[in-house]
């Protein structure tokens, strides 16, 4: 049995998860649809729109296009197909947005030029094959930093993550809906982090999937679960055991 701890390319994006399967190797987390999918930001938002599902809003640049943005400034640019915060940008003006792109661009063929939303960032995990379950909400605080980026996620003190977060128990729930709608949408199995923004009005939006959630002592899919009452050690065994039972419910199919 497999657990892959991979984040970006090669790992989180379908690849890795597709060798397994050829290998007929059980593995935890999503398969190589969904690992695909929630890996493409572009294509992820376009499916959860298909869904009923609020997204944050964007456009798409592929590799030729000149940098837009309709949004207005601050604006955040982002390669589609990568993860970390590696390659993005909060650009305050248009110089800074065509520098943002150019940059983006150096990581992939396909970047996201994404509305700012003011609100309360917060996360939610998500665990299980065909009932998954969500976490309670965690506000994400940067504490040094203007926005989430790689040194506030990966960094000791970068930032603080508050669980439950400080928001009702109405957007409370709506996120804890959202993410699982999400992550039944895309097909995820096993483990998935979502990211959301609860803005100011009231309203709850999906930003992003993770599909391999980060597992380094200031990650935050087990503190999630373990505010929610499962410990990590726990929390390990749930997901090699969603793992099996995928891998014996498939075998039982036919090809």
């Amino acid at each position: 049995m497999v657990f892959p701890v991979l984040h970006g390319p090669f790992g989180e994006d379908g690849t890795v998860q597709g060798l397994l399967e050829l290998a007929g190797v059980p593995y935890v987390g999503a398969g190589v649809l969904a690992s695909a999918l929630c890996m493409d930001k572009d294509v992820f938002k376009s499916v959860l729109r298909d869904n009923g599902i609020p997204v944050t809003e964007n456009v798409t640049l592929r590799s030729g296009d000149e940098p837009r943005n309709p949004f207005g400034y601050p604006c955040f640019v982002k390669p589609a197909r990568l993860g970390s915060s590696v390659g993005i940008t909060k650009a305050h003006d248009e110089e800074e947005l065509r520098l943002a792109v150019e940059l983006a661009f150096g990581h992939d063929e396909k970047v996201l030029v994404e509305r700012l939303v003011d609100g309360v960032e917060v996360e939610v995990g998500v665990l299980g094959n065909l009932r998954p379950v969500a976490s309670l909400p965690g506000e994400i605080v940067v504490t040094r930093n203007e926005w989430y980026d790689f040194d506030a996620k990966y960094e000791e003190g970068e930032m603080d993550l508050v669980v439950p977060a400080r928001i009702g128990a109405g957007q409370a729930e709506r996120a804890q809906e959202l993410a699982v709608r999400a992550f039944v949408a895309t097909d995820c199995e096993g483990m998935a982090r979502a990211d959301l923004f609860v803005r100011s009005d009231g309203e709850v939006l999906v930003n992003e999937l993770n599909t391999i959630p980060g597992f380094t002592a200031t990650s935050v899919y087990a503190k999630l679960f373990e505010a929610s009452g499962i410990p990590y050690v726990e929390l390990l065994d749930r997901l090699v055991g969603l793992a099996l039972e995928r891998h014996e419910r498939r075998s039982k199919l036919e090809f």
